[in-house]
């Protein structure tokens, strides 16, 4: 559960209907059809909308209410937010939502926004399932308990969501700007709220809240995934049919800001290590036709490497990074804009010169190359995205919540049809000093004001909106780990590199490559885990042929989504991208992780943007216990490249560093030999394997890979505070290190009891205990990582709270590993847990980016998926008393080592 920084929907037509006699309600009456998606009406006024996509193994239902933050009244700020936490709370007919949750494998959450609020869950598309999560939404919707006992627990949990905000020092400024750039309308009040609303608000409020906007003609149903959709159509009338329509009306939010005559600036003085100044300036609603200019505009200002503040700004030595982004919102919303600095730079000099880039545009036209290229990058990530109807289904509440779902596919029609002309119209409208957050308010001698247009009619925009024809749905994939391996062709080039191709039809012709290089040995990689972290991300930042941006360009061009990293013993590579253009970027990731050029200019931003990075982290108490967490299990030498370094070495450590060394680095260890590749999606096998033999199978580096053993060593259990003035949150963490592979006897065990201790939905023992019984943490739970090869694992408990709840947190902790040593599990969070885990890896093998990975680790590992078969099947045979005997035989309070960072002055 969160908040969301997107945007919003609005109710449109309602169906008129007949009298009926009781029990029999008019059937679905269905609105339109776009690319693939299917809009119905049910009687009581409920939007239904059907996606369905025969190439899922898995079901997404989201259920999104017309209602956010800005629908709020005095004393109401966040109210929106917390109504979200307590609908999980149950309902007459779901108890324990968390727990359904858990036992059905599902991916949920909920998050609330400035125009809208959505709950969503995503699991494997059985029948069973399917009723399930329809009847659990349609229950919650008009039945949720809304008690006061579930506010007093939660009201505590969402103050400590609002601390860990305070954490941020962005996330502070962005709040202060939000609220100086609206002087009325509530877009300026964050969507978290006041602290003192969060604290005081009453349950009565809040249920009329829920009654007002909880309701079928405020509410929008996404179904998309695996199903047949006339037989999807009859369960949602089913589910849905009988709630009735209600009788009061919603009244149209009637206020609007006023154009802004002068600019503002907000300060904000806490303690940190970096400086930050950041714009917001006016612009008008996303359903505006001015929008689409305005996204191509964010783009050429604010992206890296190629935007202008990054080249006029970060390449300059001004910041150490810059951003730009919009919000887009049913109403006007804001362009943002901002920059990172050095706590010992001159910030005056960023401010000006970014002024200087963003509203000078009328001396510094933009050019055709900017716009085309900006516009390919938009385009290429809409079609990525639609690729995945789980996605889209969620995607989908954004744009409800700026007026119709369709205006998702007319803004990407709008962004194909922008030119120059409209980019440089919008950037001299909008972006003018009076239309600017970020400086104190100044009287002018002839003021000027913005006015922002507005959007006359939504529904008038679509009204004979079809879209286009709807992308390949692909097959009906089955996947089983003994479909899996039959589907998997397997085989060793001849440099060693280890190959797993996985050819089926997909949606959209999606496809999903992985590469993972293992490098050196451990003699040869001693002093280098920097150098080798360097190189690795160093990679796409330029080749001997292509510049930084370029090589954007070019991946851009081929519509591939690309991350590529390192470290001292390994190098990958992810690509996402279609059938026709899987050869080029594997010719392209080639290109780069041979002939990368290494660039002194980039090597400079690097270690600037690094330095600062980690500078925000010494006084961050969630990197400084995670960082020490790390440390506690990497027990080794400091020249050793498993080594992890305080954040004041690694500064250090960047310092020394030297162009020099990477270069080298890449020269002596990087090839294609002792690696793993794994292809999963729509390609051509035959046309595939020539690439891959072309670009790989001769590719030796000059230092072999022989694999760095870890033996298992006990944590060190001495405790440790980390002090971090003025921070409203605080951070708890515990772990313990235990003698055990994912192989060992003991495994399964340990996981499920790891997954009933603190995995799942809020459901675990941990999460119970100290967020749903005791509010005293947001987020709190558990997790277990074990060695595939050596006898060693790790089982780590956190939890976040306020400071002065540290120790209750502790003492909580440490009751529940109690109970869990003393009693062990009952035999129905056994049941819930085999089965909400087990759904949970179903999901995972039935989803390509994940099975990628899986097919590489399985070939490292000389493993098939008969092994997660098997795996399986033992944590399915697994007995109360098998894990209650393993739990006790490795968990011993006394050896954790407790790790905890905060204002320790507020501890008192």
């Amino acid at each position: 559960m969160g908040l969301s920084f997107r945007k919003t929907l609005i109710a449109s037509a309602i169906i008129a209907a007949g009298t009926l006699s009781q029990g029999i309600f008019a059937k679905p009456v269905k609105v339109t059809e776009v690319e693939g998606i299917s809009e119905y009406r049910l009687e009581n006024g409920l939007r239904v909308l059907l996606f369905p996509d025969v190439t899922q193994e898995t079901v997404t239902v989201n259920v999104t209410y017309q209602v956010g933050s800005k629908h709020e009244n005095y004393g109401e700020t966040g109210m929106a937010h917390l109504l979200e936490h307590l609908v999980f709370k149950g309902s007459p007919k779901h108890k324990d939502i968390p727990k359904e949750l858990s036992e059905h494998g599902a991916r949920p959450n909920g998050t609330t926004w400035t125009d809208r609020t959505n709950y969503f869950e995503t699991f494997n598309a059985s029948e069973k399932n399917i009723d399930w999560a329809l009847s659990m939404e349609a229950d919650r919707m008009v039945n949720s308990f809304i008690a006061q006992k579930d506010l007093d627990s939660e009201m505590t949990v969402v103050r400590n969501e609002f601390e860990r905000g305070e954490n941020s020092p962005f996330g502070v400024l962005l709040k202060r700007l939000l609220a100086a750039s609206y002087s009325w309308h509530n877009y300026g009040k964050s969507t978290i709220g006041a602290r003192s609303d969060i604290e005081n608000v009453s349950i009565d409020r809040l249920k009329a809240f829920y009654r007002k906007y909880y309701q079928p003609d405020n509410a929008t149903l996404i179904v998309a995934g695996k199903f047949k959709l006339q037989e999807m159509l009859n369960k949602v009338e089913d589910a849905f049919g009988p709630i009735p329509k209600p009788d009061r009306s919603l009244q149209p939010l009637y206020t609007k800001e006023p154009a802004q005559d002068g600019e503002k600036l907000v300060t904000i003085r806490r303690v940190g290590d970096v400086q930050l100044y950041a714009t917001a300036y006016h612009v008008p609603a996303g359903s505006h036709e001015d929008f689409a200019a305005l996204e191509v505009l964010s783009g050429i200002l604010g992206e890296t490497p190629r935007g202008r503040l990054h080249q006029e700004i970060v390449e300059q030595k001004l910041a150490s990074r810059s951003f730009g982004f919009n919000f887009q919102w049913a109403e006007p919303g804001l362009m943002m804009f901002g920059m990172e600095v050095d706590q010992s730079a001159d910030l005056q000099k960023t401010i000006e010169a970014s002024h200087k880039v963003l509203e000078n545009i009328t001396k510094n036209p933009v050019s055709k190359e900017e716009v085309e290229r900006t516009k390919r990058k938009l385009i290429k990530n809409f079609e990525l995205g639609f690729n995945s109807s789980e996605s889209v289904a969620l995607e989908l509440s954004e744009w409800l919540g700026m007026g119709d779902w369709r205006l998702l596919f007319l803004n990407r029609d709008r962004i194909e049809k922008v030119t120059v002309e409209d980019v440089q119209r919008v950037a001299e409208k909008y972006l003018t000093r009076n239309n600017r957050t970020a400086g104190r308010f100044l009287p002018a001698e002839n003021p000027e004001r913005i006015e922002i247009p507005a959007v006359a009619s939504v529904a008038d925009m679509l009204k004979d909106y079809k879209g286009r024809k709807a992308v390949s749905t692909g097959e009906l994939f089955d996947a089983s780990p003994d479909n899996i391996d039959k589907r998997t062709n397997s085989y060793t080039l001849a440099n060693n590199l280890k190959v797993s191709l996985l050819p089926k039809k997909t949606r959209g012709e999606s496809v999903e490559f992985y590469l993972s290089l293992n490098l050196g040995d451990e003699k040869s990689l001693m002093n280098k885990a920097e150098i080798g972290s360097a190189a690795g991300t160093l990679l796409m930042r330029g080749t001997n042929k292509y510049t930084r941006e370029q090589l954007q360009d070019e991946f851009d061009k081929l519509k591939a989504g690309v991350s590529i990293s390192g470290s001292a013993s390994s190098v990958s590579a992810r690509v996402k991208t279609k059938r026709e253009n899987l050869a080029k970027a594997i010719d392209l990731v080639a290109h780069v992780l041979k002939e990368a050029n290494f660039d002194e200019k980039e090597f400079e931003q690097y270690k600037s943007t690094a330095k600062v990075d980690l500078e925000q982290r010494l006084q961050n108490p969630q990197a400084l216990v995670f960082r020490e967490y790390s440390r506690r299990h990497r027990q080794v030498p400091e020249d050793h490249p498993y080594y992890v370094p305080t954040f004041d070495e690694s500064i250090k450590r960047l310092d020394n560093l030297k162009l020099n060394d990477i270069k080298a680095f890449h020269n002596e260890f990087y090839g294609s030999a002792n690696g793993e590749l794994a292809i999963v999606g729509d390609f051509d096998e035959q046309a595939i394997r020539k690439a891959l033999k072309k670009h790989f199978a001769n590719w030796e580096p000059k230092t072999g890979y022989t694999r760095i053993a870890r033996d298992f060593k006990a944590v060190d259990s001495n405790a440790q505070q980390f002090n971090t003035p003025d921070k409203e949150n605080a951070v708890f963490a515990a772990t313990i290190s235990l003698p055990v592979s994912d192989k060992h006897a003991d495994s399964p065990a340990l996981v499920l009891g790891n997954y009933m201790l603190g995995g799942g939905f809020l459901n675990s023992r941990l999460a119970t205990k100290l967020r749903q019984e005791d509010g005293l943490s947001y987020s709190a739970g558990s997790f277990f990582n074990q060695s595939s090869i050596d006898e060693r694992s790790a089982l780590g408990i956190y939890a976040i709270c306020a400071p002065q709840n540290l120790s209750k947190v502790e003492e909580g902790v440490k009751e529940v590993l109690q109970k869990v040593l003393d009693s062990g599990f009952t035999a129905e969070e056994i049941a819930s847990a085999k089965s909400g885990y087990l759904q949970q890896r179903k999901i995972s093998r039935s989803k390509d980016n994940e099975l990628a990975p899986i097919l590489g680790s399985n070939a490292y590992l000389k493993r098939d998926m008969q092994w997660s078969e098997d795996f399986e099947e033992k944590i399915n045979a697994l007995t109360a008393q098998d894990i209650h005997k393993v739990m006790k035989r490795y968990l011993e309070i006394d050896k954790f080592a407790i790790l905890t960072g905060a204002d320790f002055s507020k501890t008192k």
